[in-house]
């Protein structure tokens, strides 16, 4: 696809469709532009990391004889990072988002630097950038700086799912790392793309829970033959939040053709019917049944204020200085500090540990015969005593929930000054987006756990052909991966398997 701007749609298809970018002509005209305004108005000036050193160390002036090798030294320098490489699909959204930023033409690198990157995207050539480095303060320097490690030919990239040194695999698909012309180190190196494109892959991930936990919420409701009301128009429309009304509105959807959901105008204001002085059935369901709307509407929210700040950060200039041709001028500031991205990624974080606890929660409905009322204890189809049913997985639906809260702590908050006091508040921005994936894969653990309950749920009560055709059609799939279970087995294997089916996006 031709990209003349960058966002999240895009993004979606060039990392799960494989869909190769080119660069819109005129955007690639406007890069040009830059970079011959910078390369003339840096020649008789003093600008921060052209002729200056970097950090702390601008005060010093970098003699012209040099000005190549500070480039260079600032990639080399800072390829300092630590702990396990990110995995490739998370490169691929950096690499991305470094090239949405310079797609904004206010970096005033040399064109080479995007066709190179546009390259490794789309031939899967994936730079070695290690997990930690990133303060998110001058963006992710170090991380990015590996990045760049492999524009210039040094270190190396996961290719064809191998590690192999970066030189080597140029040559074999007849690239040439970039040249350095005026600031294509500081440019490299300089800005947000690393958080951004972990918590671009977060953002789908998150959305993709956010659905499953819509379609389990009407499932439970099923089991529970629960009265209908709870998700209505008339009572979710005098809640005026808009993800309140959204998720009622989606479940709806996915409730319509159910035989199990009760109307209760049917039933409790029947006077014929309601005679009972104590009542068999639950008035109302407990909360993590009943609530929905209002827990995962909060969510939905959250999630949908992420979107709306990534496509922003995506395209945005997040280098500095800002090299701007239209005013003749080149500007210094923090366009490259990661908070608005670190502060949505612990958002996002916290909503999403809130929907695995309701998860866990509804687990617990399932599990305890003496709260349900209408399943034996941990949906045991076997002889209770000798066979365990699904005991065990509670504990790490369980175990994994309570991992997630310890997680659920803001990073935003823990800035920690250094580089001699240069960046004496920082984002933690890197930090945050990766706590927060963690929390997400913690989600789908649980969220497996809990499709394969449900499944089990409803052939202990025998209501598959009951169901709404939306959870029934998702009972046959998860029924296709784990079969029904009466003697105890492990099952370690369908619940991971189970996991990447819900992951599939």
């Amino acid at each position: 696809m031709t990209v003349k701007d960058l966002n999240l749609d895009i993004l979606k298809e060039c990392l799960y469709r494989n869909e190769p970018v080119t660069i819109d002509g005129s955007t690639m005209d406007s890069i040009d532009r830059c970079h011959e305004f910078l390369r003339g108005f840096a020649s008789d000036r003093v600008i921060y990391g052209i002729n200056t050193g970097f950090g702390p160390m601008a005060q010093w002036r970098v003699e012209d004889a040099f000005l190549k090798d500070l480039q260079y030294n600032i990639i080399r320098s800072h390829s300092t990072g630590a702990g396990e490489p990110l995995d490739d699909l998370c490169v691929k959204a950096a690499m991305l988002a470094r090239v949405g930023t310079f797609l904004q033409a206010r970096s005033g690198i040399h064109r080479e630097v995007v066709e190179l990157l546009v390259e490794f995207i789309n031939r899967g050539i994936f730079p070695f950038i290690p997990r930690h480095g990133s303060v998110g303060a001058s963006g992710d320097l170090v991380q990015l700086a590996h990045m760049a490690l492999t524009l210039i030919g040094e270190g190396k990239v996961h290719y064809k799912g191998e590690w192999r040194p970066s030189a080597e695999v140029l040559a074999e698909n007849g690239l040439k790392p970039i040249s350095i012309h005026v600031r294509e180190g500081l440019s490299t190196v300089n800005g947000t793309s690393v958080m951004t494109g972990i918590s671009a892959v977060n953002q789908f991930l998150a959305e993709k829970l956010l659905d499953w936990s819509l379609l389990q919420a009407v499932w439970m409701n099923e089991i529970a033959a629960s009265y209908d009301d709870w998700m209505s128009e008339p009572l979710n429309a005098c809640r005026r939040h808009e993800g309140q009304q959204v998720t009622a509105e989606r479940m709806r959807e996915l409730a319509r053709g159910s035989k199990r959901l009760v109307k209760r105008e049917h039933v409790l204001y029947d006077k014929a019917k309601n005679q009972d002085k104590v009542f068999h059935d639950k008035v109302q369901a407990y909360y993590s049944l009943r609530c929905t709307p209002q827990i995962l509407g909060p969510i939905y929210d959250t999630y949908m204020n992420s979107r709306a700040v990534l496509d922003e950060e995506l395209r945005s200039a997040c280098d500095n200085p800002i090299v701007d041709p239209d005013t003749e001028n080149v500007y210094h500031g923090g366009n490259f500090h990661g908070d608005y991205i670190s502060l949505e990624q612990d958002k996002v974080k916290i909503a999403t540990v809130r929907l695995t606890m309701t998860a866990e929660r509804q687990l617990n409905y399932l599990f305890h015969d003496r709260i349900n009322g209408i399943l034996p204890p941990f949906l045991n189809m076997g002889v209770l005593g000798l066979n365990y049913g699904m005991q065990a997985c509670q504990f790490t639906a369980t175990s994994t929930t309570a991992e997630s809260q310890t997680l659920a702590m803001p990073n935003y908050v823990h800035s920690i000054p250094n580089n001699n006091d240069n960046q004496d508040i920082v984002s933690m921005g890197t930090n945050s987006a990766l706590l927060c994936r963690q929390v997400i894969d913690n989600a789908f653990q649980v969220m497996s756990v809990h499709m394969i309950a449900l499944a089990q749920a409803t052939d202990c009560l025998g209501i598959a052909d009951e169901l709404a055709p939306a959870t029934r059609a998702v009972y046959d799939k998860v029924r296709a991966i784990c079969p029904k279970f009466v003697e105890d087995t492990p099952f370690y294997e369908e619940l991971a398997k189970v996991e990447e089916y819900l992951r599939e996006i």
